[in-house]
């Protein structure tokens, strides 16, 4: 079972306008870019950072048209916004994701945590394209200590979630606001006062991965012709009460279980995804109990994959937390949010209220 965190909704979004024929080009006001390490996703934002046109591709970092050195970046990144840039060359362009690491198109170093919008815009890196333009790249958030942690991409999403309308009430205790973004390498994140606190990085996704394909346990696995959410939760329910001995020494039985015939085969891939959530959410829950808190009764937001944010919706329902609400359009939302502070576009708000002032005057 796929947990990537990739989300289609804002290309769906643009196709559905393409469809109707309401793309309004003259009201373009921005390039949003999320760069990654596999995939490009590009973003035409109006006036109100609202999408007007989308495109995706695989051109990620490590995956670009040419190599570097010969201009890749230049031509992953016309391929995507180029007919945008010819009708309007004057677009400012801001990026988020692995573009800004050391492998990306510049590096923009990490900011500290606690960090805010603010500080990701003091610490934005600018490279100029072949066409001339200046790209705008969004620093990572670096939380230092005795064990280093990093995010590079999820901060902007996450303060996309902060800047959505449709909020979660009373999500915010005395520990602060907890936002999850499930994937390859799931992040939750402690925020406080718009702040990114402190944040946990677990290796799911591309652990089930690894043990799915290159381990003695995919011997005995076959691709389900569904999801099955009744082995997903049997997954879950052996981490979360049977499973103090830690990952390691669960996850074997995925293999066991098939042997003794309690366990079918394309019922495998299930269950090994539901045992590592749960030992995630197992972590995150003994994180959060030394901080004072609990998963139990807490409101949080969700950032990622539709399917997969609801995997974790359930898993998240095995600990007491039922109240997990899934964020649309985080990253289109971060962009905006981050480019409007930098002064790269006007705040919807600002226009309207200078529109207004406008017509007052006449």
């Amino acid at each position: 079972m796929s947990q990537s965190s990739t989300s289609s909704a804002p290309a769906s979004q643009a196709r559905a306008a393409q469809a109707t024929g309401t793309i309004a080009m003259h009201d373009a006001a921005l390039v949003a870019l999320d760069w990654g390490t596999t995939a490009l996703r590009a973003y035409l934002l109006d006036t109100a950072g609202n999408v007007l046109d989308a495109h995706a591709s695989s051109a990620g970092i490590m995956n670009l048209p040419r190599p570097a050195a010969e201009g890749g970046f230049d031509a992953a990144f016309d391929a995507a916004c180029g007919a945008w840039l010819d009708a309007h060359p004057d677009l400012p362009v801001v990026a988020a994701g692995m573009v800004g690491s050391a492998q990306g198109w510049a590096e923009a170093p990490y900011v500290d945590a606690p960090a805010d919008a603010a500080s990701l815009v003091a610490g934005i890196v600018r490279v100029k394209t072949a066409r001339g333009l200046t790209i705008h790249i969004v620093p990572g958030v670096l939380q230092r200590g005795d064990l280093p942690n990093v995010m590079r991409g999820e901060e902007t999403q996450i303060f996309g979630a902060l800047a959505a309308k449709a909020s979660v009430a009373n999500t915010a205790d005395d520990a602060g606001e907890l936002i999850g973004l499930p994937g390859t390498h799931a992040k939750w994140a402690v925020v406080r006062n718009g702040r990114i606190e402190r944040f946990h990085t677990f290796m799911t996704g591309e652990v089930f991965g690894a043990l799915r394909d290159h381990t003695i346990l995919g011997r005995t696995m076959a691709a389900p012709a569904s999801p099955d959410t009744q082995a997903f939760l049997r997954g879950v329910s052996v981490a979360r009460n049977s499973g103090t001995a830690g990952v390691l020494a669960t996850i074997f039985s995925t293999r066991t279980l098939g042997l003794t015939g309690q366990l079918a085969s394309n019922e495998q891939p299930d269950y090994l995804s539901g045992l590592l959530i749960g030992h995630e959410l197992a972590g995150l829950e003994a994180v959060l109990v030394r901080q004072q808190s609990s998963l139990a009764g807490k409101s949080l937001r969700l950032i990622g994959n539709d399917a997969l944010c609801e995997r974790y919706r359930l898993a998240l329902a095995q600990f007491g937390c039922t109240q997990a609400t899934l964020v649309q359009h985080a990253t289109e939302h971060g962009l905006w949010r981050i480019a409007t502070q930098a002064g790269f576009v006007a705040a919807a708000e600002t226009k309207a209220g200078a529109s207004a002032a406008s017509r007052a005057a006449r």
